[in-house]
Order: C-alpha cells, then sequence, then structure tokens
C-alpha cells in the first residue's frame, strides 16, 4: 500500500486536473493505484481516467465524482458514498463495494466482474450495459435499477 502526504495527493490532483483540461498534452494523468486514500472527501471531484486500481478508498466520499473511464479493478470501496457518481466505462472488475452506496450512480457499461456487491445500495442506479459475470449482489438494493 502507498502512503502518500496531502501534499503529494493534491500535487498529484492538480496534474491529473492539468492532464485533462489540455487533452492530455499538459500535466500528467493521476497514479494512485494501490494508495492510502482511505476517508478521503472527493465528492464532485473530476478523476475521470485515473488509476485507482487496488487503491483503498474505505469510507471515501466520492458523490457525484466523474469517473468515467476511471481503473478501480480490486480497489476496496467498502462503505463508501458514491451515490450519483458517473462511473461510465470504469473498470470495477474484483473490486470490493459491500455496504457502498451507489444509489443513483450511472454505472453503464461498468466492468463489474467479480466485484462484491453484497449489501450495497444500488437503488436507482443504471447499470445498463454493464458487465456483472460473477459478481456477488446478494443482499443489495436494486429497487428501480435499470438494467
Amino acid at each position: 500500500m502507498k502512503y502518500l502526504t496531502r501534499t503529494e495527493r493534491d500535487l498529484i490532483l492538480s496534474a491529473h486536473k492539468l492532464w485533462l483540461e489540455s487533452d492530455g498534452k499538459d500535466g500528467k494523468q493521476a497514479d494512485l493505484a494501490n494508495a492510502q486514500l482511505a476517508t478521503e472527501m472527493w465528492a464532485e471531484a473530476d478523476l475521470r481516467g485515473a488509476d485507482l486500481s487496488g487503491a483503498d478508498l474505505r469510507w471515501a466520499d466520492l458523490a457525484g465524482a466523474d469517473l468515467r473511464g476511471t481503473d478501480l479493478a480490486g480497489a476496496d470501496l467498502r462503505w463508501a458514498n458514491l451515490s450519483v457518481a458517473d462511473l461510465r466505462w470504469a473498470k470495477l472488475s474484483a473490486a470490493d463495494l459491500r455496504w457502498a452506496d451507489l444509489s443513483g450512480a450511472n454505472l453503464s457499461v461498468a466492468d463489474l466482474r467479480w466485484a462484491n456487491l453484497s449489501v450495497a445500495n444500488l437503488s436507482g442506479a443504471d447499470l445498463s450495459g454493464a458487465d456483472l459475470a460473477g459478481a456477488k449482489l446478494s443482499g443489495a438494493n436494486l429497487e428501480n435499477t435499470k438494467r
């Protein structure tokens, strides 16, 4: 697990913002793979295309965040708030999403293969075109999901 200081995280996110704004010409795509990011407050953050694979994001607040195309494969997202987050095309294979709040999230065309969504709140989420092969959904709230 990578431990980053607040300053290091801020520099990575600033470079990522510049990378997004310049269409990849300047800055640098965020690499937060295997980082310890539990309890981070990133509500409504723009993390499109970031590498958060294997990251510890337990209890993180990512409500309304733009996570399109983000790599969250193998990430620990237990108890994370991902309500109304945009996770289209996100890679969440083998991610641990137990007890996560994904209510109203857009997970269309997301890769959720082998993800653990047990007891997750997916009410009102858009799962159209999502790959749920091997995903665990026992006890998940699937009320009003779009499939």
